[in-house]
Formats: C-alpha cells, sequence, structure tokens
C-alpha cells in the first residue's frame, strides 16, 4: 500500500463506505488503526491479525457482518479493542445482519487488554467466561446486543466479579431482567465505595424496582436506562440519587406526567451536579412537567424532551430557572404559542431546536435584539414545521456564530437577500424550503460562508439558474425543487456533483441536455431531475448515482446510456419512465447489474424484452408499463427471484402466463399483467405467490376456470396489512441495501401503479401499503366462482366483470367484511344475490348487473346506498331499487288517495266497518245457537221440512189449478 511504515491510521467520522481491505494486514508497523463512524459491511480480514505490534484496534461499524477471526487474539500488545456498532452514537439502524458466532478468544489471548467493546449477537459460552475473568488490566467493558447473556450465569457470575475493577459497564440491549441486574450489584450494594462511574444499561427489560439498587452508588457519574419499561417510575421523590450525577439518560421508557413530581428540597439539592438529561421519546404530556424540571437542578447544560407529548404554551418561570442551558431540545411535540421571548434571557443557548410543534407569530423578537446576552455564541437555530408568520428580519444578521438554520414548512413570506445573509460567516446548514419566500440576490454576491446542506424548494429562486451557487464548493445536499426554472444548467454546477451525495431539482423547467462529461461522482449520489425538460441522451457520468430519477423529461435514448462500456457498480434505482424513449429495449443490461428498481413505463418501446434482462437477478421492482412491447416474456426473467413488483401492463405481449412466474418469483407483492394479448388457463402455479397483495391479468384472452387454490394469497387472508414488514422487504435495510446506495441517504423512488378503484382508473404510490385487490375482469373465464374465494379476509377489491362465469354467486361472499369493491357485472351468474353482502360494513361499490340474477334484491346494510344502475340487466331481480314489484308483494291503498278523497274517505270506512259488523251479528246470531244447541236444531230442522212439505204442496195445487185453467 506505500505506507509499510505507518505506525498510527484514524480514518474515524470520514463517511468512508465499503468492506475493510484485507490490504491493512500489511501494515505490520501499525500502533495504532481506528474506523470508528464509518459505513463497513461484509466481513473483518483475517489479515488484521498479522499486526502483531497493534495497541489500538477500534472497528465500529453496524454492518459488519460474519464472525470475529480468531487470529485477533494474537494481538498481545492489544489494549483497546473495539468491534461492531460505532460507540457513541445515538442512532443505530435497523439492520438484518450482524456480527455474530462464538467470541473466538481464549485464556492468555490479549492480556494487556483494558477497554474491550464487543456489539454482534454472539453466542455466549462459559470458556468464554474464563478468558474475561483472565484480563486483569480490564476498566472498560462494553457489551451490546448478546441477546444470551442473560441466560449464562458464568458471565453474570464473571462480570459481578469484576465489577470492582471497572470505571465503564455498558450491557446495553442483551435481555437483561431485573433479577439479572440484583445478581449482578447485589454483593457491590454493601461496598459502595467501589462502583462503575459510568453504567449503560439500556433496552433491556427492566423496570423501576431496580433503580433502588443503581442510585446507591456514589461514584456514579453518567447513567443510562433508556428504552426499558419504567412507567411506574416515582424515583426523583423515593430514591437517593448519586450527588455526584452528571448525566442521566431515560429516553423511551414510558414515562409519564406523575414520574417527575419534585418537592423534596433535599433531592433537588442531591442534583445540583446534574448537567445532562435526557428524557426524550416518553409520554410526557402536561406543561406541570416543566415546572417540575424548573426545581429540578439550577446548573443542567443539556436538555432533551423531544417526541413527547408536551401541551400548551412554555411557561415564563421556565426560562428563568432554566438559564444554565446549553441545549434545549423540544421538537417533535404539541406546543403552541408564540416561541418565548425568555430566550433572549439565556445567555448561555447555543442550540435550540423547537421543530414539528404548532408555535406560532412572527419570527422571534429576541433573535434580532442587539442586547441579546448570547447572541455572540448561538450556533444552531431549528423552527421547521411549525406556522410562523411574517418575514425573516434582517437583524437575523446579528447572531454571527450560527452555524444551523432550519426555517422549513412555516409561513413565512418576503424576499431574502444579502443583508439577510451576510454575516454567516459559520453558516454550513441553510433550510427554507416550503415557505412563501423570494430568494433574491444581487447577480455577483459571493457569500462569506461555505453550506454543505442546502434546502430552497419551493422558494421562488427566480427563471434562472441561481449564479451564487456557484461559490459553494463544500455541498453536500442540495434541494431547488419546485422553483419554476425555466433555464439550462451550466456545465459548471455539473462540476459540482463531485462532492454531492443527494441533489433534488425536480419539478422545475430545466431544458436542454446534459454534457457528457468525465466526471467521478465520489459519494454515489442520489439524484432526482424528475418533472423538467431534459431531452437528448443521458450522460454516461450519471451512472456513477446511485439512484437516478429522470421520469417526466424529455430523453429520447437509452441505448447510449447502458450500452457504452460503462459498468455501473453502484446504480440500483433508474426511473426513466414517461420520456420519448422509441425503439426496442436495448440488449445490454449486464453493465447495470446491481439494480434494485427499473421504471421505464410510458415511453415508446417497442420489440420483445430482451434475454439479458435476465441478469439483474437483484431487481426488486421491474415496470414496463404502457409501452409497445410485444412478444412472450423471456424465461430468463425466472432469475429475477427477489421481484416484488411486476408491471408489464399496456402493452401488447402475447402467449401464455408463464409458470415460472409462481415458481421463481414468490416474493412479488405487485403483480400487474393488464391490457395484453395473454391467452390461456391462468396456470395453477401463480398459487405460489403467498405474498401478492395486487393480482391484476385484467384485459386479456384468458380462458378456463379461476383457480381455486388463489386462497394460498396469505397475505390477502389476513384482516391487516404488516407494515413493518412489507416496508422492509420493498427498501431493505441490510448489507446488501449500504452496499449498493449511497452511504447518507436512503432510497427516494416510491412505487407507483393504475388501477381500476371504484370503477375509476386511479394512480397510487407505495400502494403495497394500502391496496389488496384481485381483478381478472374482461377476459373469457368461465365455470363458477371458487367459494375459496370468500375467505380471503383481506381482500379490499374483487373485480370479475366482463368474462363468462355462471352458477351462483356464493352465499360466504358476506365473509369478505373488508371488501370496499365488488364487481360481478356481465357475467352469466344465476340465482338469488346472497342477502350476507349487506354484511360488508365498508362496501362502497357493488356492480352485479348484466346477468341472469333473480329474485328480490336483499335490503338493509349499504344495499340501500347502491342506485337500480347496480343491478340492471338481470331480467327476474326485482324490488324496490328497480322500481319492480315481486310475486306475492300486497297491493295497498296508497297514502295519496286518502289525501284525495278527503272526507268521502271517512265515510266510506264507516260504512265497510258497519256492514262487516251487520253481517258478523246476523250470521253468528242465526247460526251460533244452532251449533251449539241440539234442541234448537232439531226444532230447526223440523221447521225446514215443515217449510219445504208445505211449499211443495203449495207447488202442485198451484199447477193444478194452471192446468185445468187451460183446458176451459
Amino acid at each position: 500500500m506505500g505506507f509499510t511504515n505507518l505506525r498510527y491510521l484514524s480514518l474515524s467520522n470520514c463517511y468512508f463506505a465499503g468492506r475493510i481491505p484485507s490490504k491493512l494486514g500489511d501494515l505490520s508497523q501499525l500502533r495504532y488503526l481506528n474506523l470508528r463512524s464509518n459505513i463497513l459491511w461484509g466481513e473483518i480480514p483475517v489479515q488484521i491479525g498479522n499486526l502483531k505490534l497493534l495497541q489500538y484496534l477500534d472497528l465500529g461499524g453496524y454492518y459488519l457482518s460474519g464472525k470475529i477471526p480468531y487470529q485477533i487474539g494474537n494481538l498481545r500488545k492489544l489494549q483497546y479493542l473495539s468491534i461492531g456498532g460505532n460507540y457513541g452514537e445515538i442512532w443505530r439502524p435497523n439492520i438484518s445482519n450482524s456480527l455474530s458466532g462464538a467470541i473466538p478468544f481464549q485464556i492468555g489471548n490479549l492480556p494487556l487488554l483494558h477497554t474491550l467493546r464487543l456489539d454482534g449477537n454472539f453466542d455466549v459460552k462459559a470458556k468464554d467466561a474464563q478468558w474475561l475473568s483472565s484480563l486483569h488490566s480490564l476498566t472498560v467493558l462494553h457489551l451490546t446486543s448478546l441477546r444470551n447473556l442473560c441466560s449464562s450465569r458464568q458471565w453474570l457470575q464473571t462480570i459481578s466479579k469484576i465489577i470492582p475493577n471497572l470505571t465503564e459497564l455498558r450491557l446495553a440491549e442483551c435481555n437483561l431482567l431485573d433479577v439479572d441486574i440484583q445478581s449482578l450489584f447485589h454483593s457491590r450494594s454493601s461496598n459502595n465505595s467501589i462502583s462503575p462511574t459510568i453504567l449503560d444499561l439500556s433496552s433491556n427489560m427492566l423496570t423501576s424496582s431496580t433503580l433502588q439498587l443503581l442510585f446507591n452508588f456514589p461514584s456514579l457519574k453518567i447513567l443510562d436506562l433508556s428504552y426499558n419499561n419504567l412507567a411506574s417510575l416515582m424515583f426523583l421523590e423515593n430514591f437517593n440519587i448519586s450527588s455526584k450525577l452528571q448525566e442521566l439518560h431515560l429516553q423511551s421508557c414510558n414515562l409519564i406526567d406523575r414520574s417527575f413530581l419534585v418537592s423534596s428540597p433535599f433531592t433537588v439539592n442531591s442534583l445540583s451536579s446534574l448537567h445532562h438529561l435526557d428524557l426524550s421519546y416518553n409520554l410526557l404530556r402536561s406543561c406541570s412537567t416543566f415546572h417540575c424540571l424548573s426545581n429540578f437542578t439550577t446548573n443542567l447544560r443539556i436538555l432533551q424532551l423531544q417526541s413527547n407529548l408536551l401541551e400548551g404554551p412554555i411557561p415564563n418561570e421556565f426560562g428563568k430557572a432554566m438559564n444554565s442551558l446549553e441545549y434545549l431540545i423540544l421538537s417533535d411535540n404539541k406546543l403552541q404559542g408564540k416561541v418565548p421571548s425568555f430566550f433572549g434571557s439565556m445567555c448561555r443557548l447555543y442550540r435550540l431546536e423547537l421543530s414539528n410543534n404548532k408555535f406560532n407569530g412572527e419570527f422571534p423578537s429576541f433573535i434580532q435584539n442587539s442586547s441579546w446576552c448570547s447572541r455572540h455564541i448561538f450556533g444552531a437555530l431549528y423552527l421547521a414545521h411549525n406556522q410562523i408568520t411574517g418575514k425573516i428580519p434582517e437583524g437575523i444578521g446579528l447572531l454571527s456564530e450560527l452555524q444551523i438554520l432550519d426555517l422549513r414548512w412555516n409561513f413565512l413570506e418576503g424576499d431574502v437577500t444579502e443583508c439577510h445573509l451576510s454575516n454567516f460567516f459559520k453558516l454550513f446548514f441553510l433550510l427554507l424550503s416550503h415557505n412563501s419566500l423570494s430568494l433574491k440576490f444581487v447577480s455577483n454576491w459571493i457569500p462569506p460562508f461555505q453550506l454543505n446542506y442546502l434546502e430552497l424548494a419551493s422558494c421562488k429562486l427566480g427563471k434562472t439558474f441561481p449564479s451564487w451557487l456557484q461559490t459553494q464548493s463544500s455541498l453536500f445536499s442540495l434541494d431547488i425543487s419546485e422553483n419554476g426554472i425555466s433555464d439550462s444548467v451550466p456545465e459548471w454546477f455539473w462540476n459540482k456533483m463531485q462532492t454531492i451525495y443527494y441533489l433534488d431539482m425536480s419539478h422545475n423547467n430545466f431544458i436542454g441536455s446534459i454534457p457528457n462529461m468525465q466526471l467521478k461522482l465520489l459519494s454515489r449520489p442520489s439524484i432526482n431531475l424528475n418533472s423538467n425538460k431534459f431531452e437528448g441522451k443521458v450522460p454516461l457520468f450519471l451512472l456513477q448515482a446511485s439512484e437516478l430519477l429522470l421520469s417526466s423529461n424529455n430523453f429520447s435514448d437509452l441505448s447510449s446510456f447502458l450500452c457504452g462500456n460503462v459498468t455501473a457498480a453502484n446504480l440500483a434505482t433508474l426511473d426513466l419512465s414517461y420520456n420519448q424513449i422509441k425503439g426496442k429495449l436495448p440488449d445490454c443490461w449486464k453493465s447495470v447489474d446491481q439494480l434494485l428498481f427499473l421504471d421505464l413505463s410510458s415511453n415508446e418501446l417497442t420489440g420483445n424484452i430482451p434475454i439479458s434482462m435476465g441478469t439483474l437477478v437483484k431487481l426488486e421492482a421491474f415496470v414496463l408499463r404502457n409501452n409497445s412491447l410485444m412478444g412472450e416474456l423471456p424465461s430468463s426473467l425466472k432469475n429475477c427471484n427477489n421481484l416484488i413488483m411486476l408491471d408489464v401492463s399496456e402493452n401488447m405481449l402475447s402467449g401464455p402466463i408463464p409458470s415460472w412466474i409462481g415458481e421463481s418469483m414468490q416474493q412479488l407483492i405487485i403483480l400487474i399483467m393488464r391490457g395484453n394479448h395473454l391467452s390461456g388457463n391462468i396456470p395453477l402455479h401463480l398459487c405460489y405467490l403467498k405474498r401478492v397483495h395486487l393480482f391484476d391479468l385484467s384485459r386479456n384472452n384468458l380462458w378456463g376456470g379461476i383457480p381455486t387454490c388463489l386462497n394460498n394469497f396469505a397475505a390477502l387472508s389476513e384482516n391487516n396489512i404488516n407494515r413493518t414488514e412489507t416496508e422492509s422487504r420493498v427498501h431493505w435495510y441490510n448489507t446488501t441495501y449500504y452496499e449498493i446506495y449511497s452511504v447518507l441517504v436512503d432510497s427516494y423512488y416510491k412505487l407507483r401503479i393504475t388501477w381500476m378503484w371504484k370503477g375509476v382508473e386511479r394512480s397510487f404510490t407505495n400502494p403495497e401499503l394500502t391496496l389488496r385487490s384481485i381483478d381478472l375482469s374482461c377476459n373469457n373465464l368461465t365455470g363458477k366462482i371458487p367459494r375459496e374465494i370468500a375467505y380471503m379476509f383481506g381482500l379490499v377489491s374483487l373485480n370479475l366483470s366482463a368474462n363468462n362465469l355462471s352458477g351462483e354467486i356464493p352465499s360466504e361472499i358476506g365473509n369478505l367484511r373488508s371488501l370496499e369493491s365488488l364487481d360481478l357485472s356481465r357475467n352469466q351468474f344465476n340465482g338469488r344475490i346472497p342477502s350476507s353482502i349487506s354484511q360488508m360494513d365498508f362496501l362502497q361499490k357493488l356492480d352485479l348487473s348484466h346477468n341472469s340474477l333473480s329474485g328480490r334484491i336483499p335490503s338493509g346494510g349499504h344495499f340501500d346506498t347502491f342506485d337500480g344502475s347496480c343491478f340492471e340487466g338481470n331480467v327476474d331481480l326485482c324490488g324496490e331499487l328497480l322500481n319492480k314489484s315481486c310475486a306475492g308483494d300486497q297491493i295497498s291503498v296508497k297514502p295519496q288517495e286518502a289525501t284525495t278523497h278527503g272526507e268521502d274517505s271517512v265515510f266510506y270506512e264507516a260504512l265497510y266497518m258497519s256492514l262487516g259488523i251487520g253481517f258478523f251479528t246476523g250470521f253468528w246470531g242465526l247460526l251460533g245457537p244452532l251449533l251449539l244447541w241440539q234442541a234448537w236444531r232439531i226444532a230447526y230442522l223440523r221447521f225446514l221440512n215443515t217449510l219445504i212439505d208445505y211449499l211443495l204442496v203449495m207447488v202442485e195445487v198451484n199447477i193444478a189449478k194452471c192446468q185445468r185453467w187451460l183446458e176451459e
């Protein structure tokens, strides 16, 4: 390496990214090696064990994986060893890869070690505890993420024995319980003269019952109990805190207001040495918290209360009592009112963070007060995401030591000129985005500062490119999006890309082409040039980006970009959607084989999908929507088994749906093949897609039945989406992710789809977190709806319209309680409409039209909100929604007829009632006695017989008289 005699090498905090080079093992004279606070991944090279003279070794890195090389144990002169993590940093990423395996050291290894820091999920064993006990010079022990430490009695006993020798003990994220802490410290509680000065037990499973023991250490200066459950904590009243305590960290401990009740003068006096108190990420709500803290200590320098639930204004008493504060962090609460003027009385204040609250009123007056005692030391002001109004006063320039100014997302207005900024010689952080500000600088202005971070989104920079940016040679991050700039980008600006790791110039009107310059982009930047009017070819130097967002421009060529004999080793995202790229897809995709997201939708691409696209084996999102691609999907795509999204909709693809989609792409969340010429049956192998959320095969020429195995879509059978698990699969926060992407920013690409939603085509961003849908409409599918579909409880939308499906609608379809849209129209369904559909509480769109359904339309529930068009075209359907009566319906007098007849109606009602009563009385008055009494019945029958005989005699007599009369 050319440094063979090098003895001291410190590369900490240099933002290096990559693997630890094995060539470091050639530096045989090295005594000191510090690689802390970089983005290091991969395994630790065994060649580190060759550095026999090494005394200090720090390989801090969250993304290191694999095992600790046993060769490190041979470094007998080593005094300081730190492996994994980045000691001293608050932020800790959630990653899937970490150091693991056994701790490879044995008795006799590293005999001079005085500091040991290990961060990883190591498998601790009894023999490792014996090695630890042999380290007689050890004074600092830091063990993080040893999750089975609590189950190793030997380790806990060994740590307990060496505690008298330790000045610093950190056992974070080790799954320790109260009983474990008691076993560690119980034997030491009687000997208060021996105790560590720094104790870190954060991220365990401790409760407030342990605290009495911990507070009994009189030498304790720093105590960290963050990320434990201390909800019932009342320690300020009940515990004897070390009088030497300087730092107390209680971040994310579920603390509530009553946890901090201070009334004991003894408690206040005993905390006079405390200068750093961290109560962030708790559940503190009341302003009484400020009153309690006012009595807490008079010497506090750093107070962290961010991410609580604090409401209302900050009381004035707090400002008077806390005039010793240097850092005050109150961001991410619900604080209201004007920014208090008492900050102007804090003569030591250096950093004030009030972002993400509800502060209103004009810009704080104390900022522009020339008599403010702190103006010569004040260095950082965070007021983002509030409701501050008015103009930024020119008096802000009095803050000559200001380094950070964050005023984003307020209601500030007016002009910002060089008069506001000309006194900021140390400014490196300027964030003014999303206000109504206008930046107006004279054309030849040269700022006195060199910015690292500049965000001016939506700040009315004017129509021309801001020329003063030419003076800024240290930019890391730049956002000038949404400014309406209608200019070409000068060539000098592209030269600044060599140091930038984040650039956002989207949503402007930049014109012209980007020059094809010979540049080396050192930081693998994320570049967002979406929604402009750039044209021509995409220059080759942009291949060095990790994320390249070029959507909605006028780029017309892709081949020269991909086939220019340049390998894009870091390009993870390429979005060229909504451009004017014509012709066939280039067949040289091996040069960009690190791609995770590829979006070429809405261009004018033709021809077949090239076989070489199968080399994109890391691809997670593959979007070719809305082009004119033809032919079958190449079988080489089966190699893309990491895909979570495949969208080839709105093309002219033909042939059967490949069965290998289900066999090889089982990570799919989104599968959209809508609007092609695909034919054949739906392959049963698609049922292997257990994770799929959106399944769209609509508007093709598919035939056959709907597979009964679709209920294997496990993600659609669950009521809720696991957002955390889904997000982690879409954007991997693991070693692979950071090997490709920029070291300091995450991906800004979002999954986008178009979807027929409740009868209307809509666009969705990140649909994997909201939609769970099946669309098989506009095909030639036959047969019945499988009853298994009725058990896909997570379905939000089901569209089977415009097929040749028949049979009855399954009665169990009411099980789909999450369904918001159901379209079964234009099929041949028969039978009745299941009444269970009325149980779908979230159903907003229903279309059963143009089938052969019969019977009455159910009522109740959501059925009453649908109109007749949902059921038209079913000749045998009836019901009120179709204004068609059903057989058996009773005819009733219409209410309006009663109103029309008036008094006549009352007369006829009385008449009919009288006739009824008369008929009832007469009929039963005659027949009742005859039926009930036999004597009456016999007498009545005799009377009838006599009457009949009399009538017959009379008839015969009269006939005889008539005959005689005729003869005469």
